[in-house]
């Protein structure tokens, strides 16, 4: 088993996307994970992956009055920048639930379609907003496969997710992806995992992040994909008046990455 580490682009839109691609390749992350590329950038998109060596995570974004449609649409463009796999951010968290199940019902169809594996993230205003409602989708639908950001339960559910047990391991057997963010019982994103106040945190999530390598590994796959995803202001946290960010996110992604590198036994 070999863990790729792959870098988000996100908080790194102001730089140019040739810059964003030699930083992050220099930097020795195995990928990229970002949204599609506009039409206008994708021939550059395409020949950078190329340059570089680096595989790509595609992200998705369902939305509009179809989020079915448009699930299908962009998963039929992604297919051609060849990625790992795509990222979801699928459904909201308002849809009634048989709604939900028609939607991740046609998704995974259409991911046996593309032929590329589709890890739908446990995103806050998302279908898999909490514990309890992504594992009786998981239940309902054996197909269906998850991005795991345990970061956003922390929040929705105020704890550490100790009376979650059960429906963590669901998740832990269905993931495919992993968005390495540590959150807390207040919000999703610490305002840097190093710092001691916040070692609880950082040592639960990185024992979850453990036992999906883990099941994994036993399972027979060859790699896990992990992006430490932090985020830029307002995740990353802020001064009052000034907003001045009280962290380097691109210090507290890498930090993120020789923490994995360190700890994760894969």
């Amino acid at each position: 088993m070999k863990t790729k580490i792959i870098k988000a682009t996100w908080g790194m839109e102001g730089m140019p996307l040739a810059e964003q691609f030699k930083k992050i390749a220099e930097a020795g992350y195995a990928g990229v994970e970002s949204p599609l590329p506009s039409d206008e950038e994708t021939a550059q998109f395409k020949e950078l992956l190329a340059r570089y060596n680096l595989d790509y995570v595609a992200m998705v974004f369902t939305g509009g009055e179809d989020h079915a449609a448009s699930f299908e649409q962009q998963v039929e463009r992604a297919v051609q920048f060849q990625p790992l796999l795509i990222n979801s951010h699928s459904a909201q968290d308002s849809m009634p639930y048989n709604e939900q199940l028609k939607f991740f019902s046609r998704a995974i169809e259409i991911e046996r379609q593309a032929g590329i594996q589709v890890g739908h993230e446990t995103h806050r205003g998302r279908a898999m907003f909490t514990p309890w409602a992504t594992a009786q989708l998981l239940d309902e639908l054996p197909e269906l496969k998850l991005t795991a950001d345990f970061s956003h339960w922390c929040c929705v559910c105020e704890s550490l997710l100790h009376d979650q047990e059960a429906n963590l391991r669901r998740a832990f057997e269905r993931t495919i992806h992993i968005h390495a963010r540590v959150g807390y019982a207040e919000g999703p994103q610490v305002p840097h995992p190093g710092a001691p106040e916040y070692a609880r945190e950082l040592e639960a999530h990185v024992g979850w992040w453990q036992e999906i390598v883990n099941q994994r590994k036993a399972k027979g796959y060859d790699i896990t994909t992990i992006t430490p995803e932090f985020g830029p202001p307002g995740y990353l946290h802020t001064l009052p008046f000034t907003n001045q960010p009280v962290a380097d996110l691109w210090e507290v992604c890498l930090w993120m990455t020789n923490h994995l590198n360190a700890k994760l036994q894969a």
